[in-house]
């Protein structure tokens, strides 16, 4: 799926650069990081806790185990857990598992081996130049991002919201 980061408009109307795929699949990997460690944790459980499609859920879940972010377990104490450290998983890498590439144009693909619809060629086409920063723009954020950052941006943001003052060091 090619992601149009400021085109992109689903179905209630509203700009998003990533689909719900990855909105459910990052809210679960925060629910999942938030667990004491070597714990698992049912897709029935991670649906209830922040209100996800239960079956949706467990495709994501899938995916992401297959992405080699996840490990899950069957039987008594089984259920999903992290395979790789918050710290160390991209929110590029979620991207990419989920959504594939995240370029704004079919020519900029990685995935897609397409030339432009209009035959121009693409070092000289101002739109796939332009394109092309932006790919790069996204590209650069969502490496350097982690699920530790995504949890800690998010904390620190409920915390000033709510004027808790955080003196750790």
């Amino acid at each position: 799926m090619i992601l149009w980061p400021f085109l992109y408009l689903s179905i209630n109307g509203r700009c998003s650069l990533i689909t719900k795929k990855t909105e459910y699949a990052l809210k679960a990997l925060v629910i999942l990081a938030q667990q004491p460690k070597d714990s698992s944790m049912l897709s029935s459980d991670i649906a209830l806790e922040d209100k996800l499609p239960k079956k949706f859920l467990e495709f994501l879940l899938l995916s992401l185990r297959k992405g080699g972010l996840l490990q899950s377990r069957i039987g008594k104490g089984g259920g999903y857990r992290l395979a790789v450290d918050p710290g160390q998983i991209s929110i590029a890498r979620v991207v990419r598992i989920l959504e594939g590439d995240f370029a704004p144009l079919e020519c900029l693909s990685e995935h897609i081996h397409t030339t432009c619809e209009n035959g121009n060629d693409p070092t000289c086409c101002g739109i796939h130049l332009i394109m092309s920063e932006v790919k790069q723009s996204i590209a650069a954020v969502l490496e350097n991002r982690t699920l530790a950052d995504l949890i800690n941006l998010g904390d620190s943001a409920r915390n000033k919201q709510q004027n808790i003052i955080d003196y750790s060091i």
